[in-house]
């Protein structure tokens, strides 16, 4: 008879609730038992993994992943729809197992997370790019925005200009414009200041919550 695996131990790290939110919800299905979820700060659980989504994040040698997992055995996998080259060599090098995009299935994902638990590196870029109408969920998505839109635009919510969104997330400044230009349309909008202040209204503001499943924040013994 096959036994059953026990569930993946998960925290998902990300500033935005409604995005942390939507990851919970494809992996809700997958033998996961999510404990802990919240914005980008060290994780307080007895987790497997750290499931770290990079939506509206600053990506590249700025980031310290293993800040996320100080005195703990957990392993930190970078979430994303960034999937150049570039960025994942700087996650690995600065101590992610894993780089998965967000265009893998659920089951893909629960199967990748499997492996670094058994202590393997994983790696799984799959496509650059996704419709909305892709799995998950982020802010601006009802009005339309793709995933890549609402991130360039979470960005320029948080202050950084054209180039500097290039210069650490995405391989062109006109890969940037072309998305801020198409944002700026979908929400109505036709200057940098309309758009900040269409975004604060609108859920793009990074959030602060941590929540905590208290029935499973320590390991049950085996």
């Amino acid at each position: 008879m096959t036994q059953t695996p026990r569930p993946i131990r998960l925290a998902i790290v990300d500033d935005y609730a409604v995005v942390v939110a939507g990851v919970a919800a494809l992996l809700a299905e997958e033998h996961i038992d999510v404990v802990e979820t919240g914005a980008s700060q060290t994780v307080l659980s007895d987790v497997d993994v750290v499931l770290y989504d990079t939506f509206g994040q600053v990506q590249g040698s700025g980031i310290d992943l293993q800040d996320f997992v100080r005195d703990s055995g957990a392993h930190v996998v970078v979430y994303s729809w960034n999937v150049q080259p570039e960025m994942i060599v700087q996650a690995l090098t600065g101590g992610a197992r894993g780089y998965l995009s967000k265009v893998l299935t659920g089951p893909q994902v629960v199967s990748a997370l499997r492996r670094v638990v058994r202590g393997e590196i994983v790696v799984l870029p799959g496509s650059d790019e996704s419709s909305v109408g892709g799995a998950g969920d982020w802010p601006g998505r009802s009005v339309g925005l793709s995933p890549r839109e609402a991130e360039v635009l979470a960005l320029i919510a948080q202050g950084l200009s054209n180039q500097a969104i290039a210069d650490r997330a995405y391989p062109s400044i006109n890969s940037v414009k072309t998305y801020v230009r198409t944002a700026y349309r979908k929400i109505g909008v036709s200057s940098r200041s309309q758009a900040v202040i269409w975004a604060m209204g609108n859920g793009f503001e990074p959030d602060t919550l941590r929540t905590i499943d208290r029935a499973l924040v320590r390991r049950a013994p085996r």
